[in-house]
């Protein structure tokens, strides 16, 4: 293709004078022992700007000196907000605890900052109360404030990672964290777990808006800024009454998984494990970070939370780090022969802090046990501990007052405060990349009449993203976000100063016909594992958003396109059904910004963090031998520069033959990643058993060819009940490509009794905090099951279309399957799958 050339050419002029640090050769096992002896070829000693100090040496030993082995296991275990009690607190005295995403004091979405500092100030006086465990050592609370103070009601919310790539600019990240670091004091937090420093080798990875580019030198020199804006410089205001502690995480190679999966398996070299993965800790680590999460990935199959290699060998020792490791959440329960409440060979690996949310006290008695019975060798207690209160010592928390007296706790006008929000309008402002602008479609004309569409364009929640609130971002409303603003504000109020109209219609129908339409659309929030997909399309299926773009332009409207993502995307169908299209990735809460510069009231700066793709299926990063995207990294227009894509880019969808194959929920067995449950009213259980009965279902399993290959289910009509298969951890599972394929549902169906009432087949994509109902369908399959003979095995195929046709979004799908009803009858059922080509000959079939 001619514009795949012209990409070429750019990235030739980009390219020039880099090394190429993208390749990825698989080790085996072997190869991983004998990298043990390549630490000192691979990985750097540190010059670290936080030098070791003899007087908090000092003062930590006299602490310790002091110290029981309870008191100091206490201080390795972090628990979460929603499991435990100011008792539990004053009786352990915990080292640390957090807030998940989404989670709030007293449960409540719209805690007050002073609701915020209260359960701060309670939780800290528990654990300087030495009534109960004797101690007097203050705990800390962690927080995961990456794009501002974005769990609490009101914060200001800058733009993603990815965003502030685009905008390639490191003062104004250091300012970000600084300002995030004042909002978070505010509510008597002391520890942020930031920044992220993946680098991302695979789009399809649903963290990828986490990440500040694929090249690890933006990302090196933005670790540095993030954790110098969050504790200050080691020689100015390091970790003073305005700074926090800050995390540099996950360590290592998270961003470098295999097909993009979430928690998966990174084969790098460990030369590229350092050249790519590790440059946000050389960064980081460099500027002070006192903290490192472990990462939930592998390294060539051995998880992070428990190579002692990585975590001790070159971490702590070779690279220098005298902080502490804390894990990422009951990441140490994946460790080879551990589980959530037992895992001695993390801490043997180095991990110093447990993330344990819920099973702590199991956690706790374990590991108390494991160091008595000498699993756990003393020495390696006193190593975690001693580095644990070195960082308390250097924040200074045995001086500091309690939350409630501390500084910036008395000022709760931080929280979204205007002098904040206009660091994060120019975030937005400078993070905006310009694709396309065929005939100077931009700047636009305030005078003129602006139609403006889009299911995103007053949508605050959809264009901040996961991590906005709730833990996925979902279920939430733009008043969810008191003083945030939405694009279509923006481009509102420049129409109105300028003497314009504006007229605001999410489907882009109008009463008098526009110069120009707006249209801001794109994905949906999420956040690590329900963000993953298998393919880069963009809304694979009935591609709504595509279908208003071309409504418009063949209505003779000029079209200006404001997509909303977490990534790059394949779009060229939409970038073909568009005279501007503008890349404007996850900008937070201050989108009325996005306006200043598609008015031209400032150019875009913006350039790409990441390559383009050119093909739905294309992995591509700068460095590759094969380097051929859509756009290059670095490409970026501005309002005077000459268009490059024209309307004709290929949208031609090609399906690999490895695709081609059923993909099997009911096999004999319930297949991976599948999870099968049982849902009565308001009751669910998974299924562990070979028998169930839960309300008005009852489940057990039976022989169809084999044994127990298929599962009946009863239903006794006194309340809607089902069987459902949803996917592990309720993650979203991106299965569109099954609508390429002409695929059906198609099961093995045997009829008990009749049918008399409705009894349905269902899907759904609901998510973490999404509204019951949101995204899901039951087709009732009554008629079609009470034409079979009864007791007697037949086969049923429902044409995957008409699920999409009411609305499932496929690259979405958390149940894939179900079967349910509130009436009497008994059905049995087996190998469920979806059916490549199974449309055509599907009995139940839509239009």
């Amino acid at each position: 293709m001619r514009i795949n050339i012209l990409a070429s050419v750019i990235a030739a002029a980009l390219l020039t004078g880099c090394t190429k640090t993208n390749e990825q050769p698989v080790l085996s096992q072997s190869d991983d022992v004998k990298a043990a002896s390549n630490a000192e070829k691979v990985w750097p000693v540190l010059d670290i700007e936080v030098k070791a100090d003899p007087a908090v040496e000092q003062k930590v030993s006299d602490i310790m000196a002091t110290m029981t082995l309870e008191q100091k296991v206490a201080q390795m275990i972090q628990p979460e907000i929603r499991n435990i009690t100011v008792e539990d607190m004053r009786k352990y005295g915990f080292g640390s605890y957090l807030n998940g995403g989404g989670a709030f004091p007293d449960d409540n979405k719209h805690a007050t900052p002073d609701d915020w500092v209260a359960l701060a100030e309670r939780l800290y006086q528990a654990s300087v109360d030495d009534s109960v465990d004797g101690s007097t050592i203050p705990t800390m609370w962690g927080t995961d404030a990456v794009h501002g103070h974005n769990n609490v009601v009101g914060a200001t919310l800058f733009p993603h990672n990815i965003g502030l790539g685009a905008a390639n600019n490191p003062e104004l990240v250091e300012k970000i964290a600084h300002t995030t670091a004042k909002e978070v004091m505010a509510t008597g937090i002391d520890w942020v777990f930031a920044p992220t420093v993946a680098v991302v080798r695979d789009d399809r990875w649903g963290r990828t808006y986490e990440s500040y580019s694929e090249d690890p030198t933006i990302v090196r020199e933005y670790a540095a800024a993030v954790v110098k804006g969050l504790q200050g410089a080691a020689d100015k205001d390091f970790l003073s009454d305005q700074r926090v502690i800050s995390t540099v995480k996950h360590f290592v190679g998270d961003g470098g998984t295999v097909g993009g999966d979430d928690q998966g398996d990174n084969v790098a070299s460990e030369q590229a494990l350092f050249d790519i993965h590790a440059q946000g800790y050389v960064g980081g680590l460099t500027a002070g970070a006192q903290s490192v999460m472990a990462s939930f990935n592998s390294w060539n199959g051995e998880k992070l939370h428990g190579h002692k290699y990585l975590l001790t060998d070159v971490l702590k020792e070779r690279m220098g780090f005298d902080g502490f490791i804390v894990g990422d959440w009951n990441g140490h329960g994946q460790v080879k022969g551990c589980s959530n409440d037992s895992c001695a060979d993390a801490i043997n690996a180095g991990l110093d802090i447990f993330m344990v949310p819920s099973d702590w006290k199991v956690l706790y008695d374990n590991t108390l046990a494991q160091v008595n019975n000498g699993t756990i060798a003393m020495s390696r207690i006193d190593d975690a501990v001693r580095r644990i209160l070195r960082v308390k010592v250097r924040a200074g928390l045995f001086e500091k007052p309690s939350p409630a007296n501390r500084p910036l706790s008395g000022d709760r006008s931080l929280i979204g405060k205007q002098e904040h929000r206009e660091i994060a309008q120019q975030a937005v402002r400078e993070s905006l990349v310009l694709l396309k602008n065929k005939a100077n479609t931009l700047p636009l004309d305030g005078g003129k009449r602006i139609l403006v569409a889009g299911d995103g364009a007053d949508n605050i929640g959809k264009q901040s993203g996961g991590w906005s609130i709730t833990w996925q971002g979902t279920n939430n409303t733009n008043e969810d976000f008191p003083g945030g603003t939405s694009i279509y504000d923006g481009i509102a109020a420049h129409a109105n100063k300028a003497g314009g109209s504006v007229e605001l219609s999410v489907d882009g129908s109008f009463e008098t016909k526009p110069d120009v339409a707006v249209v801001v659309f794109g994905e949906e929030p999420y956040a690590e594992g329900h963000g993953d997909r298998e393919t880069l399309i963009y809304q694979n299926g009935l591609k709504q958003d595509l279908a208003l773009l071309t409504s418009l332009q063949a209505q003779g409207i000029p079209v200006v396109s404001v997509f909303i993502s977490g990534r790059p995307m394949w779009v060229n169908a939409e970038l073909n059904a568009s005279d501007a299209f503008v890349a404007a990735w996850l900008p937070g809460s201050e989108g009325a910004a996005v306006a200043d510069v598609l008015f031209g009231e400032q150019d875009f700066k913006g350039k790409l963090p990441f390559s383009w793709p050119a093909s739905p299926q294309q992995i591509v990063n700068v460095g590759d031998d094969d380097y051929a995207p859509l756009l290059p990294y670095g490409f970026g227009l501005s309002l005077t520069d000459e268009n490059v894509l024209d309307d004709t880019l290929d949208t031609t969808v090609t399906v690999s033959a490895d695709d081609d194959k059923p993909l099997k929920i009911l096999n004999g067995t319930v297949q991976v990643p599948w999870v099968l449950w049982l849902y009565s009213g308001d009751a669910s259980m998974e299924v562990n058993a070979s028998t169930h009965k839960i309300g008005a279902v009852s489940y057990r399993t039976v022989d169809k060819e084999v044994q127990e290959d298929a599962r009946k289910i009863t239903f006794d009509g006194s309340e809607f009940a089902a069987m459902r298969f949803a996917s592990k951890s309720f993650f979203r599972e991106d299965l569109s490509a099954q609508l390429l394929l002409d695929s059906a549902l198609t099961m093995s169906v045997n009829r008990h009794s009749a049918i008399t009432a409705p009894l349905t087949i269902g899907m759904n994509c609901e998510g973490e905090g999404d509204a019951p109902g949101s995204c899901s369908t039951q087709i009732n399959i009554s008629e079609q099951l009470n034409a079979l003979p009864i007791d007697t095995w037949s086969t049923l195929s429902v044409d995957l279309q008409c699920f999409a046709n009411q609305g499932i979004d496929f690259s979405g799908l958390v149940v894939p399957f179900e079967v349910g009803s509130a009436g009497s009858a008994s059905i049995s059922v087996a190998d469920v799958q979806f059916t490549p080509g199974g449309a055509a000959s599907a009995q139940i079939v839509c239009d």
